[in-house]
């Protein structure tokens, strides 16, 4: 479909910094970082979509699949009327949607997955590392117990490989995430780069 918007989707295993990178992105012209974790927080709780998040999140469940693709849709589209968004300017990056295959099924009508970039450890003990170090930095030992933390890492793996599974393999780039912000970056913009170049040729002209 020809007005599917052009995207590339961000996953990042817990610790991998995918929020710093997200928000850095979005700062570099041609690029729209949209994330979902904002989307709830922004919601208006008077508006329609808004009541029907707080009527599953007070009752501690899932905003169903239908109704995040809905409230995503919306939110794009508010973005791109209001100009925050240049679809035929701005490659957008997807942080926290599709979570699931049954998301992806839903979007598939909506996007046109130009990429996928995965921030992972190329060592996973290193994030087991990172993540101890940044529980006892923050005051919270209970989330920097090893079983936790690799629980956390597992669960992650479990939920996102069958994702990564519903678009061909040559679109999947996995980045190392241990480094400094700006490093990690660094190679980010080195897969996004060739495709902004691909499909928005004049994006600054």
């Amino acid at each position: 479909m020809a007005d599917r918007y052009r995207t590339v989707l961000l996953f990042g295993a817990p610790g991998a910094g995918k929020g710093t990178q997200g928000k850095m992105l979005g700062a570099v012209p041609g690029f729209h970082h949209f994330s979902t974790g904002d989307m709830f927080r922004n919601l208006d709780p008077a508006s329609e979509l808004g009541q029907t998040f707080l009527a599953y999140s007070t009752r501690g469940e899932l905003v169903p699949d239908e109704i995040t693709v809905r409230l995503w849709r919306a939110c794009v589209h508010q973005c791109a009327h209001e100009g925050g968004y240049r679809p035929e300017r701005d490659l957008l990056i997807l942080d926290g949607i599709p979570r699931n295959v049954r998301q992806t099924e839903l979007m598939d009508e909506h996007i046109d997955v130009l990429g996928i970039i995965v921030l992972a450890a190329q060592d996973p003990e290193q994030m087991v590392r990172r993540l101890h170090g940044r529980a006892a930095k923050e005051g919270r030992p209970d989330d920097g117990a090893e079983d936790v933390i690799r629980r956390r890492l597992q669960i992650y793996a479990a939920e996102t490989e069958p994702v990564l599974a519903h678009y061909p393999k040559a679109l999947v780039h996995r980045a190392d995430a241990i480094g400094t912000p700006a490093r990690i970056l660094h190679r980010v913009l080195g897969i996004l780069a060739p495709i902004q170049e691909a499909y928005f040729p004049n994006a600054l002209a």
